[in-house]
């Protein structure tokens, strides 16, 4: 018998994602500087493209890094 299906976690946001709260972007950063998957964090298509577009926009500020070649 197999055991019964754990409930997700879903992750929510408290308003409209900042460019600029570094902090908090970087929740849904690895540790290479990639952006996390959307099953991984637990947000819906919505609120990650929108963490999405904040990430690449801190990017080009200089708040965030790119993501560094595996070698």
């Amino acid at each position: 018998m197999k055991p019964p299906p754990r409930p997700r976690r879903r992750r929510r946001l408290d308003g409209p994602v900042d460019w600029k709260d570094a902090a908090l972007l970087r929740t849904f950063l690895s540790d290479r500087g990639k952006i996390r998957a959307r099953r991984v964090t637990g947000l819906d298509p919505q609120e990650h493209r929108a963490v999405a577009r904040a990430i690449k926009n801190a990017r080009e500020m200089a708040l965030l890094p790119y993501p560094t070649r595996g070698r």
